[in-house]
């Protein structure tokens, strides 16, 4: 794409852009470009903020930073290299370990992974999938190593994630230099480009 489809409001156009800007300062370090084209319709914006708050709270094994690791694997799946920068770059914010943010794509082999998190990594693979690819046998290992509150959970991220691979892929959003800089960073070794998302 030559431009993004919308181009984002700027950060003060009014006060509900000034109240997201400072959420996702605490988060991201710096707020989406893709909140700032959900802006032109603030109540998709205010709807999209409160889902994420929802699906990213922490209710206990399901941590912050193994949410982001799986939004990650999930966005790759969908192709969104937008979404998977921003998804490391929260990963290490939330505290995953160097080791697993750097073999993240190795997670089936890789010893610092734990059955648990494969199962994890497995379902967010095959959710994120076109057709969908989750069978018996994903879901019965998911079961084994975690409860139906977590399995919501992490099936919630997955979702929320399939909503932002989507809008900005057709969007064609900029990718922001502190997203791009992790995604360098740490994924440069399994292709990762910024793609249509370089203007």
């Amino acid at each position: 794409m030559k431009k993004p489809l919308v181009s984002p409001l700027d950060r003060n156009a009014n006060k509900e852009a000034e109240e997201m800007a400072q959420f996702y300062e605490e988060t991201l370090g710096f707020t989406p470009n893709s909140l700032f084209t959900m802006m032109h319709r603030p109540r998709i914006a205010s709807a999209f903020l409160e889902m994420n708050q929802a699906v990213m709270e922490n209710k206990g094994r399901v941590t912050s930073s193994l949410k982001r690791l799986l939004a990650y694997l999930a966005s790759r799946t969908a192709g969104c290299r937008y979404c998977e920068a921003h998804a490391i770059r929260a990963a290490a914010r939330y505290g995953s370990e160097e080791d697993k943010l750097h073999h993240i794509w190795e997670y089936k082999t890789y010893p610092a992974f734990s059955e648990a998190e494969r199962a994890v990594f497995d379902f967010a693979v095959a959710a994120a999938s076109i057709p969908n690819a989750v069978d018996d046998e994903i879901a019965d290992n998911l079961r084994k190593h975690w409860d139906d509150g977590e399995i919501v959970e992490i099936l919630g991220v997955v979702a929320l994630f399939g909503y932002l691979n989507r809008w900005n892929d057709s969007m064609g959003t900029q990718l922001e230099e502190p997203a791009a800089e992790d995604g360098e960073t740490y994924l440069n070794v399994a292709g990762w480009t910024r793609g249509k998302h370089k203007y």
